[in-house]
């Protein structure tokens, strides 16, 4: 119970800092699960999602949801679509999850690739 008790206080801390948000950057939230990684660029005051990277996606299908190496995947590949759409900057939403191993991974292969956050 005090498990999911941190990650929601984790949470509501990163929320109340995106609210804060006086130049009004889309948000990179993540959402990982036990098996996929999902990563989406959202624009909070439309409420709509600009790009979005999981690894449902048919070409991500060979590799395995659950690892590093298809966090860095996705992360490269939201950086990409970013810049499609033209976005740069953004503000990263790791939803409560620790910033360790796939939400990391996830989030240095995206810095790598031009997202500034």
């Amino acid at each position: 119970m005090t498990d999911m008790n941190s990650k929601i206080k984790r949470k509501l801390r990163v929320r109340r800092a995106l609210k804060k948000n006086k130049d009004q950057r889309p948000r990179l939230s993540v959402f990982r699960s036990s098996k996929n990684i999902y990563a989406q660029i959202i624009n909070d005051i439309e409420g709509k999602t600009l790009a979005s990277a999981s690894t449902l996606e048919k070409d991500q299908k060979k590799v395995s949801g659950s690892d590093i190496k298809a966090a860095e995947k996705i992360g490269q590949l939201i950086a990409e679509r970013a810049k499609k759409v033209g976005i740069d900057k953004v503000i990263f939403d790791r939803s409560g999850y620790l910033y360790h191993g796939r939400v990391k991974a996830l989030a240095e292969k995206a810095r790598e690739n031009g997202l500034q956050f």
